[in-house]
Parts: structure tokens; sequence; C-alpha cells
């Protein structure tokens, strides 16, 4: 047992609140999730933290239906076995790394996401574009934070292609390792409010932590010089109360994001191109090679990135075969349940 808390500090909100019965009120306990790994979760409550072991019941459930990094559960009156998971302010997930399509969670009722990128080889204009995607998707503010300034000759095209990725994206380029250049990140962090980092390995998001919680949160590691490959630091995803009351979400490096369920944070992501469709000639212009595409008007005359034009494509033909393949497995085990169901009832019977 650690550190208690007040619910408050946890990010506690009126949303959690208004879900409990006055059963759950008066027996149950909520908790928040600050880390999970393989063998169960960590919970923070006012009673303290502790690791709690999932039962086999919490296995059968589909991933976004178990506690996830940031979820708010209740607990049995003892505190010791989580009854349910409440429902969430906001999710992001992901489709899990390797050749099989499953669902993971990476973390949930984020009210800020810090997509964290180097001003060095490693930042990459696609890939920043899909991290705003999802952000967006989840109806969650995104703050693109340009690390190793100190580092750049000139940090200010860095600054210059993460605005153009989306046109009201705020950017804040640091030196992560000087806690007082990080005034303008601390306006986000107010307390109660959750704050999640991302980007690729070695970028400098433990470092950000351990400057803006003013201690040694998370090892750290950085970039090799010879290809800017980042090395990993964060092992696992976990919750941290910065003194000032903000609540800061670091998770391992992910070279790989596959987007699903996002339909509509790519479509608005990509707002410019589909403005610039709407005055094509025709109304099912594939912007390719038709008369009067404004789209390929625009990249000739420089207005915009042809890149961009190829990711928009890319992000949505991506987010539209996992999401058929995502549904097709919920279709598949729900007609399994219902099957399993069916065979016990009529086990009964005969019973």
């Amino acid at each position: 047992m650690t550190r208690s808390y007040t619910l408050a500090s946890l990010g506690w909100r009126a949303f959690f609140q208004q879900q409990l019965s006055i059963d759950e009120v008066e027996h149950g306990r909520p908790a928040r999730v600050l880390t999970v790994q393989r063998s169960g979760i960590t919970v923070g409550d006012t009673v303290g933290e502790r690791h709690m072991p999932l039962g086999s019941r919490w296995f059968t459930l589909p991933a976004e239906q178990r506690p996830a990094i940031g979820d708010w559960v209740l607990l049995s009156e003892q505190g010791d076995a989580v009854v349910r998971v409440l429902d969430r302010t906001s999710v992001f997930t992901r489709v899990a790394a390797g050749e099989k399509v499953d669902l993971q969670v990476i973390a949930a009722n984020v009210d800020t996401l810090f997509v964290v990128t180097s001003c060095n080889e490693e930042f990459n204009a696609s890939r920043l574009e899909r991290y705003l995607a999802i952000a967006i998707e989840a109806g969650v503010e995104p703050v693109v934070i340009l690390t190793k300034a100190d580092l750049c000759d000139a940090p200010d095209r860095f600054i210059t292609a993460a605005r153009g990725a989306h046109k009201s994206v705020a950017v804040e380029c640091v030196n992560t390792l000087d806690a007082s250049a990080l005034d303008g990140i601390r306006a986000w962090c107010t307390p109660g409010h959750t704050i999640a980092l991302v980007g690729s390995s070695g970028v400098g998001k433990s470092t950000l932590l351990n400057s803006l919680a003013g201690s040694q949160k998370q090892a750290t590691g950085g970039i090799r010089e010879s290809d800017s490959s980042g090395r990993h630091t964060t092992s696992h995803r976990s919750l941290h109360l910065l003194p000032n009351g903000a609540l800061l979400l670091d998770s391992p490096g992910m070279r790989e994001l596959k987007i699903v369920d996002a339909e509509q944070g790519v479509t608005e992501m990509f707002g410019d191109v589909g403005d610039l469709g709407l005055k094509c000639r025709f109304n099912d212009c594939s912007h390719e090679d038709e008369p009067g595409c404004a789209v390929q008007a625009a990249i000739t005359a420089g207005a915009l990135d042809e890149r961009r034009l190829h990711n928009y494509r890319k992000l949505l033909r991506e987010q539209a075969r996992h999401t058929d393949t995502i549904a097709e497995q919920r279709h598949r085990n729900r007609q399994f349940a219902k099957r399993v169901k069916h065979a016990n009832a009529t086990k009964d019977k005969r019973r």
C-alpha cells in the first residue's frame, strides 16, 4: 500500500459519478487504473495504490471491454475485485502490432494528447497526421511537442511542417531537459487534467515526464546518432500524478500505429483535401487525371503537398479495412456467445 488520493485528484468528475447507482455509491469503491500489466492492474483510490489480478472472466471479453490504463473501475465493497468498468469520456484504440488484426486500447479518459516527435530525421509528417487523426476521432485536444530543439540548427522548419498537418493544432518546440523552458506545455497541465504522451521511442517522452514532475519518474535513453532510431526506455503504460495536480500517462514508443474506427478523424484531419474536392468539376472525381480536378490543380500550384493526398487515401483505406475486419470478429464473437448460452440453457433443462 502506498500513498492515498482523493478521487478528484485522479480526475473523477460528474460524468463518472452519474453512472453509479445508489447501491454502488453506498457499497462500491471507484478507483482509477494507473498501470496495466499481464498479471493484472494497479489501481489508485482513497485507500492507496495496489496491484489487483484480473479474474479469468475479463479475458473472455473483447479487449476494448477490459480495464485499460486511465479507466475508472468500480471495485467490490472490500476493494479486492473489479466489478465493472465505467463508461469512458474518450478512448484511444489501435490495431495491435503484428499480422493478426486485434484491437488494443492505448488509453482511456484522456483530455489532451501530447504527440511527441523530434527535430531531426525521426520527424515524419505522415506519422504525425496519423496520430492527429486518432486524437480528433477520440474528441481529444492534440498538442504537438517538438523535442531536441537544442540539438537542431533550424527548428523553424519542423514547426512549419507540424503546423501544416492541421490548421488548428497547437505546437510547442522545446528542450525537454530544460524544465524552465516548459511553461508553454504546463498551460495544459492543470489539476485533474489527464494528458497522454505518445510518439516513437527515444523522442523524449520520459524526459519530458521527468522534467514536468521534477523527479525521475521514468528511465531515459536517447536516439542513436547513426540512424536517429530511438531506444525503448518505457516498458509499460503508467499514469503519474504531477506536483501541480495534472495526470500524465506515459507509454512505450509506438513505431506502428494501425488505425481503426477512425473515418471521421481522418476526414477532419484532411479537411483541406475534402474542401478542394468540393470544387472539382465532377462529383465522383478520383483526383487522378480527370479534367477540372481542383485537388490536382492545387498540387500543381504548390498549394497542396502530393504526399498529403497519398496519406489521406492510405489512412482511409487502412481504417476501412481494419474496421471491417474487427466488425467481422465482433459478429463471430457474438454468434459464439449465443451458441454457448443456448448450449448451457439446454443442458440446464435436461438436468
